[in-house]
């Protein structure tokens, strides 16, 4: 452990021991301490985006008015890098370069910084967590890299972001959408409010016939709550038939919202679904279960 604080440097040290992440004090803190040597202007062309960046399309007003900036005052911050076999891997400063590419500057202020791929993935995602707003499903990726590589809790993400638990749990729980309606939120063509009531549907064919339905015939997210409650009550009260005590779709339902992942009641069996061991610990803590 203490190899590693010191490979990380002070400021992105103090990034992780803090409660509360906040990626302004250690670009400040890189900043501050780099020497003259470490400033180069380097050429826009030799830097390569970082391959972290959960970040997928950024918003085109936005770098135009940046980048006029760039043409009338030049850069004032540097972006950060690390030297690669072939130029430089970006680590922080996306929009800065990319602006700075569009107002045709050929090189751009830099710190040269040595990072492991690790750490670069770790920045990367800090970064867009307190820098312009990411779509709702970069956002569960960003959220579940940072749960996966600092091997945390979603109820300390959930403090080190200042949100509440539910809500972490409910933007993980975007990435059980389909591939194909996980592309629609990226895109921006169903909003988050929509995603989350199709998130808490179990069947997947279901969740893509809503989702195409959402687009052309542009429902709300209280259109589509009232056809998924309609859903679920034909699913629990069949027509051909009476409830039998094996319909456990209501006991099914309640005890998703609690333990915030999927479960499933099938015979004498209650089947309850965890991506990892982190997650499989925050269940068993829900459900006041201490494993020795």
């Amino acid at each position: 452990m203490e190899q590693k604080k010191k490979a990380l440097g002070r400021g992105l040290e103090e990034l992780f021991s803090t409660e509360v992440l906040d990626f302004d004090t250690f670009e400040n803190n890189v900043i501050e301490s780099a020497s003259e040597s470490d400033i180069k202007e380097i050429p826009v062309s030799e830097i390569r985006p970082n391959p972290y960046q959960p970040r997928k399309s950024f918003n085109e007003d936005a770098l135009k008015e940046l980048s006029e900036s760039i043409k009338n005052y030049g850069v004032f911050q540097p972006i950060i890098v690390k030297k690669s076999i072939k130029g430089y891997d970006l680590i922080a400063g996306e929009r800065r370069l990319r602006a700075s590419k569009l107002a045709g500057l050929e090189k751009i202020p830099a710190i040269v910084k040595e990072f492991t791929d690790e750490e670069m993935r770790e920045i990367s995602l800090l970064e867009n967590l307190q820098r312009e707003n990411l779509t709702a499903i970069e956002l569960a990726w960003a959220y579940k890299g940072i749960i996966d590589n600092l091997d945390i809790r979603q109820e300390d993400l959930a403090q080190k972001i200042g949100k509440s638990r539910a809500h972490v749990t409910n933007i993980l729980g975007l990435l059980n959408l389909p591939d194909s309606v996980q592309k629609m939120v990226l895109d921006s063509e169903i909003s988050m409010g929509h995603a989350r009531v199709l998130s808490k549907m179990d069947n997947p064919d279901e969740v893509k016939h809503l989702a195409s339905r959402i687009v052309n015939e542009n429902l709300s997210v209280h259109d589509i709550e009232n056809i998924s409650r309609e859903e679920e009550i034909k699913k629990r009260v069949p027509v051909t038939r009476r409830n039998t005590p094996s319909d456990y779709s209501n006991v099914e339902n309640q005890m998703k919202e609690i333990l915030g992942t999927k479960v499933k009641i099938d015979g004498k069996k209650i089947n309850i679904y965890f991506e990892n061991v982190n997650d499989l610990n925050r269940i068993l803590e829900i459900m006041n279960m201490e494993i020795k």
